[in-house]
């Protein structure tokens, strides 16, 4: 075969392939047109076939574009971009210093403000906040000057590097890490943090096999002496009224045996507590609970009317105040990272910046402010959020989706779904890859003292030398009319 006739069969080949091409394609395309025109399902695809479907690809792709290319900087939710930003800057110990006017709009109602005093505090290398006794009655209590503390995400929720990220950066921060409902796993002690075990509806890591209380395991977790604290999860910020969701594809062999469950079935928790059906009956459970570990226990909550509180504390002034919770854990009804109906994320329960002072305000109101410490959680993830908190009487704050952005969470929204790029939520190996547990735990560490520091200055820019110092008279807040007035007066209403 001569030069000429191979590039003639070449260009003929060439021509084969397109052809076929351009057939395939065709019939494709005759196919997905056929497909449209004939389904009854969607109007759209129906009336206007095959181009009909781009509609599904851009909805898809409008919740990336507007995360980076159309909101403004203070306009997205959950968490906007200045909010982001600030974390991702913290927890890569870089400046957060910023230059010619802040961003931040002052006018709305409801928006705070700290008030400057005019002889401020001296500025220190650090800040160190006093020691608080949690659980003065329990064989063991529990004595941290922790302020900012990692709220509760489960081991099956969150990923093993997750975990192992949270655990040694808490260490190193100095702060606690809640495990979250799924029980304690190996991987929550690796990093030697001080541990707050939660136990959920299901009580998972803590039940036998038919899904009762278990005392050998409670006695078990006590005896660890990371586990500093037990919390009784009545209800979450994603979810109140409903219990944890996992899907069956994040349940895992391992995951499976630390809750004592089935791998691969949805873990689906009750609702409430069988055992507790009245303030009467949470008083018991958490005195049998403190009975049997010798360490302080509390519950968490979400708010959805004050008459439940104050029926509770009168309780335990009948009883005596030994009886009372160690601690109250108050979530917001702002949502989670936890998957929940949209019904739930949006509508029910009360928001924190109501539901904080109201309850600080009851227990004050009852004598017993002091014996039960107040742990603040709910979107406080930068440091004015959580000066608030402290201001309107919180002892403690908690951040799980903070923690989340400080391990490079990019707010994908896909929390639930195993598919989170990440690999912050997700057990598939190939993403887990991409989250070093060593390097993200400096960063957990990182954003967890920026926030204690930058809390402080706060605190010293107000006249007063740590941040729980601050009071109601520290803060205003903006009103409708555009005059604010400070949390003292407006708390005082309520």
């Amino acid at each position: 075969m001569n030069l000429s006739e191979f590039v003639q069969l070449g260009l003929a080949l060439q021509l084969l392939i397109i052809l076929t091409v351009v057939i395939i394609g065709t019939a494709g395309i005759i196919k997905l047109y056929w497909s449209d025109v004939t389904q009854t399902e969607h109007a759209i695809r129906r009336n206007y076939p095959i181009i009909g479907r781009f509609r599904y690809f851009f909805e898809y792709l409008g919740t990336f574009f507007r995360q980076y290319f159309f909101a403004m900087d203070r306009e997205e939710l959950p968490f906007n971009r200045a909010e982001r930003g600030w974390v991702y800057r913290a927890a890569k110990n870089l400046s957060n210093m910023i230059g010619f006017g802040s961003t931040r709009d002052v006018r709305p109602a409801g928006t705070i403000i700290f008030v400057s005093g005019a002889f401020p505090q001296l500025e220190k290398s650090c800040v160190t906040s006093k020691k608080i006794t949690i659980g003065p009655y329990c064989k063991n209590p529990y004595l941290t000057n922790s302020l900012f503390n990692i709220s509760a995400m489960s081991y099956g929720s969150i990923s093993k590097p997750a975990v192992l990220a949270l655990s040694n950066g808490a260490r190193m921060a100095g702060c606690w890490l809640n495990t979250g409902e799924g029980g304690i796993s190996p991987h929550h002690l690796a990093g030697g943090a001080d541990l707050v075990a939660q136990i959920g509806t299901a009580k998972y890591g803590y039940r036998d096999a038919k899904g009762n209380l278990c005392e050998k395991r409670l006695k078990e977790a006590a005896a660890l002496p990371q586990v500093k604290m037990f919390e009784v999860k009545l209800s979450q910020g994603a979810k109140p009224g409903k219990g944890g969701i996992l899907p069956a594809v994040k349940v895992t062999v391992e995951i499976a045996t630390i809750r004592n469950i089935q791998p691969y079935q949805d873990s689906l928790s009750p609702n409430r507590f069988p055992e507790i059906s009245n303030s009467q009956e949470l008083l018991d459970f958490i005195n049998y609970i403190r009975d049997i570990t010798g360490k302080p226990v509390g519950f968490k909550t979400v708010l959805g009317s004050y008459e439940w509180i104050e029926a509770l504390c009168a309780e335990i002034n009948e009883r005596g105040i030994e009886s009372a919770p160690d601690f109250i854990t108050l979530d917001s009804a702002d949502g989670g990272s936890g998957a929940a109906p949209m019904v739930l994320m949006d509508y029910m329960g009360i928001p924190i910046k109501e539901s904080l002072p109201k309850l600080i305000n009851i227990l004050s109101a009852h004598q017993l402010r002091e014996r039960i410490k107040v742990i603040a959680a709910g979107k406080l993830i930068t440091p004015g959020e959580v000066a608030w908190a402290l201001c309107a009487g919180a002892d403690f704050v908690t951040s799980a989706r903070g923690f989340m952005f400080a391990l490079g969470c990019i707010q994908a929204l896909e929390c639930h779904k195993n598919t989170c790029p990440t690999g912050i939520t997700t057990h598939d190996a190939h993403l887990q890859k991409g989250l070093d547990p060593t390097k993200k735990s400096q960063r957990v560490y990182h954003y967890a003292a920026q926030m204690v520091t930058q809390v402080g200055m706060i605190a010293h820019s107000c006249g007063v030398s740590e941040p729980r110092q601050l009071t109601r008279r520290n803060a205003r807040i903006v009103q409708a009319n555009g005059q604010s007035i400070s949390l003292e007066q407006l708390y005082a209403s309520l």
